[in-house]
């Protein structure tokens, strides 16, 4: 376990290529953990607000998550939503990187 208090561990830097997504599930809930072409980390939460559609299944393009099923389109650094038909913006969660560990800190 983290070394920082209320934080989850997701996975190594190294599981996450540049430009990608993964799914991160904890506590009945599910996150998408973006690693962005300018090496930083975001995590959001994993699910499209239109339909319930795992983003991790999307396409990463920048700083944007396309969801698979209608094209629906994110802003993951800030959770905007950008295109539709997504209802609502994704809520976001602060990440750190510690030792080669990516963390999140979920409320």
């Amino acid at each position: 376990m983290s070394t920082l208090e209320g934080w989850i561990e997701v996975c190594e830097v190294d599981d996450i290529d540049e430009e990608d997504v993964i799914r991160f599930d904890h506590a009945d809930r599910t996150f998408a953990v973006y690693h962005s072409d300018k090496g930083k980390f975001y995590a959001t939460d994993g699910f499209c607000t239109h339909e319930k559609v795992h983003l991790s299944d999307g396409l990463v393009m920048g700083h944007v998550i396309e969801c698979p099923k209608h094209n629906g389109r994110f802003d993951y650094t800030t959770g905007q939503g950008k295109k539709a038909p997504v209802c609502e913006d994704l809520k976001t969660y602060p990440v750190q990187v510690e030792s080669g560990k990516i963390y999140i800190k979920i409320d």
